[in-house]
């Protein structure tokens, strides 16, 4: 097989031990003569693939007992709408903080259902830093939204200390999983599977229990979390064939040694990819301030769109995909992901300081 080096946004890298264990198991699930595809969503094969996905999240989230794992579908886009539709309600204000695209289509979603301000918003600076909060009440707020980590942008909340709702929120669709993280800060957390969990299909939503009793009632079946918590999930037909896929990736994170392994590697990858920018004495800048930088997303430009478009070119030759920049700011991109192992970023690092070499006159 060609080298290839995976540092798309998502749908993103997968482990290659996972995927070559979906390959032995495609046609014959545990000898059952069919694929877990074929398995009914109610039959006992699939109900052990689903349980395992649950418990192994909880396990290396450290999720405590008063939370539920709901498996959904729809994405991040679809929690935009379900979270105002289950909690906005009438003569109360939701606040959302933001830091970059996505959060910016979380609010626009809101403000359909209801009252909703920007708490802050990093747009002036172009979203190149997470922003300082200003002091609020919490009865300001029937709950607070912000997202963990901008994929287009390049920046992640270092901490969440300072943050204080009884009801926060957050979309970690690109970083869950890579950290640690104060689960029981948060009143809801939802991610699409697609970039650190597995394939795309699949949504995590990891829901504190008391959140049910704000949930307003009437509302569609299929759009209340209260029916996917007394469902388990199941409902509906669930997306089967991404989360045994799911399953799969934790089993390898387990493996791996859990969160606190990630997190390391995931540092040092970064690392290695910071370093080349900033030391290239500015044939590279990167986008997001340092105090505000992803471990996950690693964004940056070069000195002309000229320059640009040909280190993008000479990169894809070199077996490096996924580096171009969103569409909406252009530049270069590398997402570093928890299955991007780190001889893609020592690679990626001597391409950067050779095409450097070359180009820099």
């Amino acid at each position: 097989m060609k080298q290839v080096y995976n540092f798309n946004a998502g749908p993103a890298a997968l482990p290659r031990q996972v995927l070559k264990k979906a390959k032995e198991e495609f046609l014959d699930f545990q000898d059952t003569g069919i694929s877990i595809m074929e398995h009914s969503h109610r039959g006992k094969h699939y109900e052990e693939v689903h349980e395992e996905a649950k418990n192994l999240l909880k396990e290396l989230l450290s999720i405590p007992d008063q939370y539920e794992v709901l498996f959904l579908q729809g994405g991040a886009s679809l929690q935009f709408a379900m979270i105002p539709m289950n909690f906005m309600k009438p003569g109360e204000q939701s606040g959302y903080i933001l830091t970059g695209s996505w959060s910016e289509k979380a609010l626009k979603e809101a403000d359909k259902f209801g009252d909703v301000k920007d708490i802050v918003s990093g747009k002036a600076s172009n979203y190149a830093s997470i922003p300082d909060l200003p002091s609020f009440s919490p009865e300001e707020y029937s709950y607070v939204h912000l997202t963990s980590n901008n994929t287009i942008y390049g920046t992640q909340w270092a901490s969440f200390d300072g943050i204080d709702h009884p009801f926060l929120i957050a979309d970690m669709s690109s970083d869950i999983l890579s950290r640690r993280i104060p689960i029981d800060k948060f009143g809801l957390i939802y991610a699409g599977a697609q970039k650190n969990l597995g394939p795309a299909g699949v949504t995590v939503v990891i829901f504190r229990k008391d959140a049910a009793e704000r949930a307003n009632e009437g509302l569609p079946a299929i759009l209340s979390y209260e029916t996917h918590i007394k469902n388990r999930s199941l409902y509906n037909t669930p997306p089967t064939f991404s989360i045994y896929l799911l399953k799969l990736v934790l089993e390898w994170a387990k493996n791996l040694g859990g969160l606190e392994e990630l997190e390391k590697r995931n540092q040092e990858k970064a690392q290695l990819i910071y370093e080349a920018i900033d030391q290239s004495s500015g044939f590279y800048s990167g986008h997001a301030a340092r105090d505000s930088r992803s471990l996950m997303n690693i964004t940056f430009t070069l000195k002309n769109e000229e320059l640009t478009k040909q280190f993008l070119k000479e990169a894809h030759e070199q077996g490096f995909y996924g580096l171009a920049g969103h569409r909406s700011i252009g530049g270069c991109r590398a997402s570093a992901y928890n299955a991007v192992p780190l001889e893609a970023c020592q690679a990626l690092r001597d391409f950067m300081e050779n095409f450097q070499k070359k180009h820099d006159k």
